[in-house]
């Protein structure tokens, strides 16, 4: 395992420093008045180039490493299933980076293109959810196959967004995605599936490479492709881990991955209070607030400096706010009820922060 980890971590830092010496220009192509920019400068927004160069890499070494170079990993990974997490990942990978270097893929465009990811992977992985942990209401979803395969579907489509829309400060959606990655190996090691530990590794690995780059210094960031490929495979790792074994509650996943989750609803939710459209980007989201309106006390000489000084002293507040539903999710990960109500009380959280900030009635110790 620890092989996987250090290969994909050495080919995604490697391209990451590629990539910012060939992908300058295509940084230039992103507009100054988007309203989620908070750095200064052009920068190439191509980290999921290298993230799924790596996680290829890793990948292959998986199933072809024990075969052809007579290491033992004691992984069990035909190259079918290989090529599998390949196409599923590649297909909204493709169109985030696509996006990343034109920006003009519409988001209906990206969105159609992630359910096709998910109609992939249920096809050619056999996705699907078998029930919600709530007794007389699994009796009734298990009457039918497609109530199963249909919320699999969205899932994968789904994931890749929140974390997208997570993505919007350096290091943020990274360490979040690399938390969920080992809380999702460890629980995969715990009831013996060395393969899915092994998958979500690889992307932590290729997670961590690119991380070397993105901060502190904010050099590349992860784009949308980069978001795409962190969402859809930690999507498709929590599917199966539920599907496979039915001592891990399907209450574990979504405590795991609230904060994006909830995030994106909460999103919506708002959007549609205010008459607009989902898919119009905004700067309300939780992590925005945060940098306004709390990490305010930075003084430097150099606008730029500041701006990146200000950037890197956010994300720490949203990694904090992650490990307190990780924390419990990982150790509560077969029981249900309580895994319900730490998720309702991250919702109950989340709320009254939000509107304590917007209210600005923030405690004077958490202002920085």
């Amino acid at each position: 395992m620890l092989i996987l980890l250090l290969l994909s971590g050495a080919v995604s830092a490697m391209l990451c420093a590629v990539l910012l010496r060939l992908g300058q220009a295509s940084g230039r192509r992103y507009s100054l008045t988007m309203p989620q920019r908070f750095h200064a400068g052009h920068v190439p927004r191509l980290g999921g180039v290298a993230m799924m160069a790596a996680c290829t890499v890793g990948w292959i070494w998986m199933a072809g490493a024990e075969r052809y170079l007579a290491v033992t990993n004691s992984i069990n990974f035909p190259w079918a299933m290989a090529f599998s997490w390949w196409l599923v990942a590649m297909i909204p990978v493709a169109s985030g980076v696509s996006e990343d270097l034109t920006h003009r893929l519409t988001a209906a465009w990206r969105l159609l293109l992630t359910l096709l990811a998910g109609v992939v992977a249920t096809w050619v992985l056999g996705l699907h959810i078998s029930g919600l942990g709530l007794g007389l209401v699994d009796s009734l979803w298990r009457a039918s196959a497609w109530p199963g395969i249909i919320l699999a579907v969205l899932a994968v489509a789904g994931l890749p967004h929140a974390f997208n829309l997570i993505d919007g400060y350096n290091g943020l959606a990274g360490i979040v995605a690399m938390i969920c990655c080992f809380a999702l190996a460890y629980v995969a090691l715990l009831v013996g599936d060395r393969q899915l530990a092994a998958v979500v590794l690889v992307l932590a690995g290729a997670t961590a490479g690119f991380l070397l780059w993105n901060y502190p210094r904010g050099l590349i960031f992860a784009g949308d492709g980069g978001a795409y490929l962190w969402g859809v495979v930690i999507a498709v790792a929590s599917v199966q881990l539920v599907q496979r074994y039915p001592q891990v509650s399907p209450w574990f996943p979504v405590l795991l991955l609230i904060y994006p989750v909830w995030e994106t609803v909460f999103s919506i939710y708002r959007k549609a209070v205010r008459g607009q459209s989902p898919g119009v980007a905004d700067a309300l989201h939780f992590h925005q607030l945060i940098y306004r309106r709390i990490v305010r006390g930075v003084f430097d000489h150099d606008e730029a400096r500041r701006m990146l000084m200000r950037n890197n002293r956010t994300s720490p507040y949203l990694w904090g706010f992650t490990l307190l539903t990780v924390l419990p999710a990982v150790v509560f990960w077969q029981n249900t009820p309580v895994l319900m109500a730490f998720a309702a009380l991250f919702v109950l959280t989340y709320v009254y922060a939000y509107i304590a900030i917007v209210r600005f009635k923030v405690p004077r110790w958490l202002r920085r």
